[in-house]
């Protein structure tokens, strides 16, 4: 009796060799003889393994911070948090009106409060300042996008957010090595 043709995905096999769903196998061999399969566990604990090496090497690769310094971005995002709390006490100074009316001295003394604090830490180079400093980073990032999406009426507008989204991730995206360093136990010997 003649063999049914095979199709071309089949017929690609090496001489000597036969195609099963598996894969390709010698003939007269079965599909586990040559080199079983990894599960999809055995695929996944590989995978672990992989970025586990990675990420030791990229923790190796980091130099602890010497004692009273700080990150370049982390002085930057210091600065930029103590322009918002000056900007946002300067304005409420000068009686700027905010939908029509002066804010409370509360609505402005909170997050000029907060800015401040949080400049005040990154400058010391406080994790917990820069991780603070990271949230507020990411409200700009899904305001920003959500101005993009909905609120996007004008070239400027359009303009002004698409600044604020390349800025505020920006700094998110560098403040993440930061973070990593000032949080390393020890730091380096004095010079």
């Amino acid at each position: 009796m003649a063999e049914p043709p095979r199709k071309r995905k089949e017929r690609s096999g090496a001489p000597g060799t036969r195609t099963t769903p598996n894969g390709t196998v010698p003939a007269g061999g079965t599909a586990g003889a040559s080199r079983p399969r990894p599960t999809p566990r055995e695929r996944m604990e590989a995978g672990y393994a992989k970025a586990e090496v990675r990420n030791q090497a990229a923790r190796e690769a980091l130099v602890p911070l010497a004692p009273g310094e700080r990150p370049a971005v982390v002085t930057v995002g210091a600065i930029l948090a103590a322009c918002v709390a000056a900007s946002i006490l300067i304005t409420w100074a000068a009686g700027v009106k905010v939908n029509d009316s002066h804010p409370s001295i509360s609505a402005a003394l909170g997050p000029a409060l907060i800015m401040g604090v949080l400049a005040w830490g990154m400058w010391r180079a406080r994790y917990w300042a820069v991780v603070c400093f990271q949230a507020v980073l990411v409200f700009l990032i899904f305001a920003a996008v959500y101005a993009l999406l909905v609120e996007a009426t004008s070239v400027t507008g359009f303009a002004v957010t698409v600044a604020l989204l390349a800025v505020s991730g920006t700094l998110f995206w560098l403040m993440v090595k930061a973070m990593a360093r000032i949080q390393m136990p020890e730091r380096m010997p004095p010079q």
